[in-house]
This record gives structure tokens, C-alpha cells and sequence, in this order.
């Protein structure tokens, strides 16, 4: 989904609400315990009439970094393609078919490793609600950066890649059919701020 962000094509992200307890209840931004306790987040909230429970991971404004993989400290003066940012290469503007013929394939660090000081990508959260994973519609996963031009395949193409990122251990719980509570992120791109939080 990196070259989706690149594109302009991927401007919101859901992620899942992780163990929910029991008995907990969801706040809606409009409900009056809502605005009196919580008014300065713009979404919803599990609680346990006392306190948050899964208060949301973000707010409108925070300014976040995205990791993908990468190759730290790259740099050849043969490549003029544009896979230089600030001396590490990304997977995601390495292309094969133009320029594996040139050089080698950089040795790629996952995502999960690459430090905040390496990356290129910033996006300021627009907006976060709270909402079944089952209830995205063709529009949402057009955002979410699917490219199908069929509505009723793009939700289906949507599904298998959700699917594919739910740990074999977690898929009753996480996965399409599960059907779990998640945070929907709207976000746009920005340039680097002088602090940010990680993705």
C-alpha cells in the first residue's frame, strides 16, 4: 500500500481494536457523556461508564510516518531513476523491468525495522471514527487504495488483502468474517514536521 500513498490513491487506513473487554460499550462523538468528558477527540470510544477503555490511537492533526521497506545508506550515481532519499533506497520505487539490469537488487530491511530518521512518507490524521470492519463500502476501499474499477470487486479485493495480513492465531477474531471493531483513520499527505509520532 506504500506505492498506493505515493499514488494519492490510499488516503485512510483501518486498524484493528484489539481485546475489547466484556461488558464495554462504545461512545458515540455526539452522545453528551462523550462531549463532556472526551470532547477533545472526535470519535469514538469503548468504555466502562468509569473511564476509556480503548481511548483512539489518534487525533486530528497528529502527524504520523509511514514505514516501508528499505535499504539503509544506498547510494549509486548509476541509478537516475530517483531511488535515492536521503542515501536509502525504498522497495517501493525499485522497479525490476527498468533498472534491475543496472544494479542489483538492494538487500531490503522489512518495514517493521526501519527507524523514523529514515523515513520519507508523512501523513496529518484527518479524522478517526470507530466502525465494523464489515461495513466499508466500494468508496472506503478506493480510498484504501484499491484500484478496481468495479464496485463490487473492490470491497472483495479489499477482503483478501485483510485476510492476508491476520495471523493464522488471530483469524477468529481479526479476520474478514470475525468482523471486528476497528479505528478508520482518514489521513493526507504532509511534509516532514519537525516532530512526529510513529505510524
Amino acid at each position: 500500500m506504500v506505492q498506493a500513498i505515493l499514488d494519492g490513491r490510499k488516503t485512510v487506513t483501518r486498524r484493528i481494536i484489539k481485546n475489547i473487554p466484556e461488558g464495554t460499550h462504545r461512545i458515540e462523538r455526539d452522545h453528551e457523556k462523550w462531549i463532556a468528558c472526551f470532547g477533545a477527540y472526535d470519535a469514538g470510544i469503548f468504555y466502562d461508564y468509569e473511564k476509556p477503555i480503548r481511548p483512539q490511537p489518534y487525533k486530528a492533526g497528529d502527524i504520523l510516518y509511514v514505514r516501508e521497506s528499505y535499504c539503509p545508506n544506498y547510494f549509486d550515481t548509476s541509478i537516475a531513476v530517483g531511488l535515492k532519499y536521503n542515501r536509502h533506497a525504498y522497495k517501493a520505487d525499485y522497479h525490476k523491468e527498468t533498472i534491475g539490469h543496472i544494479v542489483p537488487e538492494p538487500k531490503w530491511k522489512p518495514s517493521i525495522h526501519m527507524p523514523k530518521e529514515a523515513a520519507r512518507i508523512f501523513l496529518r490524521v484527518v479524522s478517526v471514527h470507530t466502525e465494523r470492519l464489515q461495513e466499508i463500502t466500494a468508496e472506503q476501499a478506493t480510498r484504501e487504495g484499491i484500484k478496481l474499477e468495479f464496485p463490487p470487486f473492490q470491497v472483495d479485493e479489499f477482503i483478501d488483502i485483510w485476510n492476508s495480513t491476520v495471523k493464522k492465531a488471530d483469524f477468529d477474531r481479526y479476520s474478514w468474517l470475525a468482523n471486528p471493531w476497528v479505528w478508520v483513520i482518514e489521513f493526507e499527505r504532509c511534509e516532514k514536521p519537525v516532530e512526529y509520532s510513529p505510524w
